[in-house]
C-alpha cells in the first residue's frame, strides 16, 4: 500500500514536469518578415527574416538578394519599444525633394529610431547603427545571409513584434558598387560631418514587419536596458547626438577608408 501511495503522488509530479517541459517549449515564438523595397528606391533587393523569441533572447535568421555585391548593407530593428507611435515602412510618398529616392533622414520620421543594431558580433546597440566592419557583406551575386542570437534587454522579446526591420545600401546606376555618380554624396553621412560616402551606401533598400503572428498594440511604458547587448537600446533619436554621433561617424570614417583602398 505504501509502495502504491508513492507511486500515486509520484504520478502528478512527472506529469507536472512534462507539462512545465512542453509549456517551454511552446514558449518560445516564431516570426517571419518579408523585407521588400517598400520605399520604391528600385533597390532591387527582397529578403526573408525569421525570428525566434524566446524569452528574452532573440534569433534572427535572414536571407536575401538583389543587394550591392561585395558591400555591406546596415540593418536594424527601427521604431520604438517604449511610446505610443505609429511607426512602420515608409513608402515613396516620403521622398519630400522629389528626387526619387527616400534617404535616410526622409524614411526616419516614418520608421523610427534604431532600436537593435543587426551587427555580425559585438555590440548591437544604436551606437553601432553605422558599424560597417560589423554588417553582413552580400557576395559577389549580391546575396546577402545573416543569423545571429541575440539577448534583448528585459521583457523586450514580447514587444519586438513593434518594431521593423530595414536594410541599408543599394547600386542605383548598376555598376556593381556604391559610388558618387549615382546619387552623390550622402546626407545624413555629411550632418555627421562625414564627407565623401556615397548617398547608395546609406539610402535604405528593404524594409518589413511581422507576418504570421498577431501584432501586438503599440507598446507602452519602458524596457528596462539591464545588462543585454542592447543596452541603451532606448534611442538616440535619428541615429543620434553627442557621443552617439561620434560613434556613428567613426563608422562612416573607416567606411570611406575601406571605399578608398577599394578604388
Amino acid at each position: 500500500m505504501r509502495t502504491l501511495t508513492k507511486a500515486t503522488l509520484a504520478l502528478p509530479a512527472a506529469c507536472a514536469l512534462v507539462l512545465a517541459s512542453a509549456t517551454g517549449a511552446s514558449a518560445d515564438e516564431k516570426w517571419t518578415m518579408n523585407l521588400t523595397d517598400t520605399m520604391g528606391n528600385d533597390s532591387g533587393s527582397s529578403s526573408t527574416a525569421h525570428l525566434t523569441i524566446a524569452g528574452d533572447r532573440l534569433t534572427v535568421d535572414i536571407t536575401g538578394t538583389g543587394f550591392t555585391p561585395n558591400s555591406p548593407h546596415a540593418q536594424h530593428f527601427h521604431g520604438s519599444f517604449e511610446d505610443n507611435k505609429d511607426f512602420t515602412c515608409p513608402t515613396s510618398a516620403a521622398d519630400a525633394d522629389g528626387d526619387g529616392q527616400v534617404n535616410t533622414e526622409e524614411g526616419l520620421p516614418t520608421y523610427g529610431d534604431i532600436m537593435i543594431s543587426l551587427t555580425t558580433k559585438g555590440d548591437t546597440s544604436p551606437d553601432s547603427g553605422l558599424a560597417v566592419d560589423r554588417m553582413p557583406t552580400a557576395d559577389a551575386d549580391g546575396n546577402l545571409s545573416y543569423s545571429r542570437t541575440i539577448t534583448l534587454p528585459e521583457g523586450a522579446g514580447a514587444k519586438l513584434k513593434n518594431l521593423h526591420i530595414v536594410q541599408h545600401g543599394l547600386d542605383a546606376n548598376g555598376n556593381g558598387k556604391y559610388d558618387l555618380d549615382a546619387l552623390g554624396e550622402s546626407s545624413f553621412a555629411k550632418s555627421v560631418g562625414v564627407n565623401d560616402i556615397p548617398e547608395e551606401a546609406t539610402n535604405p533598400a528593404t524594409c518589413g514587419t511581422v507576418t504570421g503572428a498577431a501584432v501586438g498594440a503599440p507598446p507602452t511604458g519602458g524596457v528596462a536596458t539591464g545588462g543585454g547587448t542592447t543596452e541603451g537600446v532606448e534611442a538616440m533619436g535619428a541615429f543620434g547626438a553627442g557621443a552617439g554621433a561620434l560613434v556613428l561617424a567613426g563608422g562612416l570614417l573607416a567606411y570611406r577608408r575601406r571605399l578608398a583602398r577599394e578604388s
